[in-house]
């Protein structure tokens, strides 16, 4: 008998286990959060503020040494370039005469660059006491760093070509 019951009672308690409750079944719709798409990166809206006045003032005199750093360069390099233009060979007396010239005109430069690294060095500041810098401060900052940066450009593009003139 024990057989007889084990065989139907195995066979309906399997038929119960399969069945469920009536009422609403889960979708199997993807759900609003298994639409969007991980790899795709979340946009983060840029806080762009007004630089503070004290930066702007910073930043301003920071050109201004630039460019009154780029008129001494211009004396300088003029008389640089006056000296290569007329230098003998390598070893002659023009030609240590356009090499003083040109180390003038390099020794002018030191307004610019300075100023330049002064720049990079608000920046630094700014990351080293509060670990960033505001967007708007960056942009300040980069744009007078451009300024800045174009000068010396031109700078270092004249005093190559007295360089390449002079053979050195």
């Amino acid at each position: 008998m024990s057989r007889r019951v084990f065989a139907i009672v195995v066979p309906l308690s399997a038929l119960a286990a399969c069945s469920s409750p009536k009422g609403p079944y889960p979708t199997l719709a993807p759900r609003a959060a298994e639409v969007i798409d991980p790899r795709v990166p979340v946009e983060k809206p840029v806080i762009v503020n007004e630089p503070s006045t004290t930066l702007r003032a910073q930043l301003a005199n920071l050109i201004s040494e630039a460019q009154a750093g780029d008129a001494a360069f211009e004396a300088a390099i003029s008389a640089a370039e006056r000296s290569a233009s007329g230098s003998g060979g390598p070893g002659s007396e023009s030609w240590v005469q356009g090499q003083q010239a040109l180390s003038a005109a390099q020794a002018a430069r030191v307004r610019t660059t300075r100023a330049l690294g002064d720049v990079d060095a608000i920046t630094a500041r700014s990351l080293q006491t509060t670990g960033g810098i505001p967007a708007g401060d960056l942009i300040a900052v980069q744009q007078a760093a451009a300024a800045i940066a174009e000068i010396d450009r031109r700078q270092a593009e004249r005093l190559k070509a007295i360089q390449a003139r002079l053979g050195g």
